[in-house]
């Protein structure tokens, strides 16, 4: 029988707790190794070269799509499972183009969490019914999916940082840059987004699994 190495990145203790005790059941399959940030599962799948890699999307210090798209950089042949409490479609699209071949709601986790890492263990792609149909409601509406208004790696860092209530000034000093320059990249992110405020952009960080505040 050959071992499945799976490395577990989720900010949530209990969470951990909960999808350790799943995968444990599984003959042969381990916990290569945990992460609590986004920058810590990259550092670690780095160093642990896992077969799987089990994310949250809204990690701090980077948050799951951009950990998912360093890890496939990284590592091409370690396949990734996205696990997250939201589900729009603009999510899903933009997980599997991160990279990710799987995609499943942490609420379903209990009935399909193994199936996932079976058909990853095979190379293959998993979405639960809930998801493919909400894949299926974003052709309906807009012929294709949605406009891409897909963030940056660096777009999404400077959301997450103002969704957890960063002044301009913290966001300066957290990417060593001056407080003008990020006025001007947080008026780009809203024109963007087509934002209002920063309720709304609160609520999109939120809803897209950006930050889970």
């Amino acid at each position: 029988m050959n071992t499945v190495r799976i490395l577990l990145a989720d900010d949530h203790e209990i969470v951990r707790v909960g999808v350790r005790a799943l995968i444990q059941r599984q003959p042969g399959w381990v916990i290569w190794g945990e992460a609590s940030t986004g920058r810590e599962a990259v550092e670690k799948a780095k160093a642990l070269k896992p077969d799987i890699v089990v994310v949250d999307i809204g990690m701090p210090d980077l948050n799951g799509l951009d950990a998912t798209r360093q890890i496939k950089r990284l590592l091409p042949r370690t396949e990734v499972l996205v696990f997250t409490a939201h589900k729009t479609e603009e999510i899903v699209r933009n997980v599997f183009k991160a990279g990710a071949r799987a995609y499943l709601l942490k609420v379903e986790a209990s009935n399909h969490l193994i199936p996932a890492i079976e058909m990853l263990c095979q190379h293959r792609t998993y979405f639960s019914s809930k998801v493919s149909d909400t894949i299926f409601s974003g052709y309906l509406k807009g012929g294709g999916g949605v406009e891409d208004t897909a963030l940056t790696p660096r777009e999404c860092e400077t959301v997450r940082l103002i969704a957890d209530g960063k002044s301009n000034k913290e966001v300066a000093e957290f990417f060593r840059i001056s407080v003008k320059t990020v006025e001007s990249q947080r008026a780009a992110i809203m024109r963007k987004l087509r934002l209002d405020s920063v309720a709304t952009l609160v609520h999109y960080a939120i809803r897209n699994g950006i930050t889970e505040v």
